[in-house]
C-alpha cells in the first residue's frame, strides 16, 4: 500500500523520505519525469529491503526555480514559505546575488529575511543592510562561532519551511549547526538497504528546530538568478517599487529609459536606493537575453 511522506533530501538518482514515524527511507525513482524535490509531499511504497519507490509527487503549493546553465527554468525547493538569505564580511557581500534572491522570494511568494553571519569580523554592519531593513527586510545580525544572534534567527524561522541560501563560504551549515545545537546535521535515521551512506552527495536536506520550524539548507553558489518570464514579472520582485506602479505615463513601462516614468522619479526622490535599482536593470538585461535566445519565452 503507498504511504505518504515528505522529501527530506535530494540525490543524483534517489531521495530520501521520511515517513510518519519521521524514519527515513531511501527511494527510487520510477522515471527521469518524476522529479521530486526536497519539501515535496508524496506517495511511496515499500520493498522488501526497507526501502521505497516514489511513485506520485502532491500538488506544489510554492515553488523556489532559479535559471540553469542552458536558461531554462530549474525547481529547486518545494512548498517553502521562508528564504533566510545568508551574508558575511568574509567573503565580501555579493549584494547583487542577495538580490536576486529576495526578489525568487518576493515572486515565489514567500517571506524573505537576511542573516549577516560573522558579524564578529567587522566593527559597523554595511549601509547596505539599513537600505535592506528600510524597505520592510528583517535582518539578523549572528555569529555561529560566538552563538550570537541566533535566537533571533530561531523566531523567525518558527513555524516556517525557510530555504537557507546565499554564497559559498557565509558559514551556512555553521549556522545550522549552531542553531540545531548538535554538529551531525541529521533529524532522522535511514532505514534499509544502503542506510550506512550519509547524505554527502545530497543537493539539499531538510533539517528541524524545536519550534517547529524547518531549513532546508541548499549549497552555497557563485552565482543564481530566479527564472523570470518577463520584465513585467520582474517588477512584482522589487517591493519598493509597487508603490509607483501603474503611475508611469506609458502601462508597458519598463522603468528604464522611458520618459515619466514613476519608478524613476521614485530613484530620482531617494525613494529607492540606487544599488537596488542597478539590480533591477541587472536582471532586465539577463531576461532579456534569454528571451532572444529563446524566442518561445514570455516577453
Amino acid at each position: 500500500m503507498p504511504e505518504r511522506g515528505l522529501v527530506v533530501a535530494r540525490h543524483r538518482r534517489h531521495v530520501t523520505v521520511e515517513d510518519a514515524a519521521r524514519e527515513w527511507h531511501r527511494c527510487g525513482l520510477p522515471s527521469r519525469r518524476l522529479r521530486p524535490l526536497v519539501g515535496d509531499e508524496v506517495e511511496w511504497e515499500k520493498q522488501a529491503d526497507e526501502t521505497g519507490i516514489v511513485t506520485s509527487v502532491a500538488a506544489r503549493r510554492t515553488v523556489l526555480t532559479r535559471i540553469d546553465s542552458r536558461g531554462r527554468r530549474e525547481p529547486v525547493a518545494a512548498n517553502l514559505t521562508q528564504l533566510l538569505v545568508v551574508a558575511a564580511p568574509a567573503p565580501s557581500p555579493d549584494w547583487t546575488l542577495l538580490d536576486r534572491y529576495l526578489v525568487a522570494a518576493e515572486l515565489i511568494p514567500a517571506k524573505a529575511a537576511i542573516v549577516f553571519n560573522k558579524r564578529d569580523l567587522v566593527s559597523a554592519e554595511p549601509a547596505q543592510l539599513q537600505e535592506l531593513r528600510e524597505i520592510g527586510y528583517p535582518v539578523c545580525l549572528t555569529s555561529a562561532l560566538h552563538g550570537t544572534g541566533l535566537d533571533d534567527v530561531a523566531e523567525l524561522m518558527a513555524g516556517e519551511r525557510g530555504a537557507v541560501v546565499g554564497q559559498s563560504g557565509t558559514g551556512k551549515s555553521s549556522l545550522i549547526n549552531a542553531l540545531l545545537g548538535e554538529r551531525l546535521q541529521a533529524v532522522g535515521a535511514l532505514t534499509g538497504k544502503g542506510a550506512h551512506g550519509r547524505h554527502t552527495t545530497s543537493s539539499a536536506t531538510l533539517y528541524r528546530l524545536g519550534n517547529g520550524g524547518e531549513f532546508i539548507d541548499s549549497p552555497g553558489v557563485r552565482n543564481f538568478a530566479p527564472y523570470i518570464e518577463s520584465i513585467t514579472e520582474l517588477q512584482r520582485g522589487f517591493r519598493e517599487f509597487q508603490p509607483h506602479l501603474g503611475r508611469c505615463r506609458f502601462d508597458n513601462c519598463r522603468h528604464l529609459a522611458e520618459p515619466d516614468c514613476a519608478v524613476k522619479a521614485a530613484l530620482a526622490a531617494g525613494e529607492i536606493a540606487l544599488r537596488r535599482y542597478e539590480s533591477y536593470g541587472n536582471l532586465c538585461d539577463l531576461i532579456e537575453t534569454l528571451q532572444a535566445r529563446q524566442p518561445g519565452r514570455g516577453g
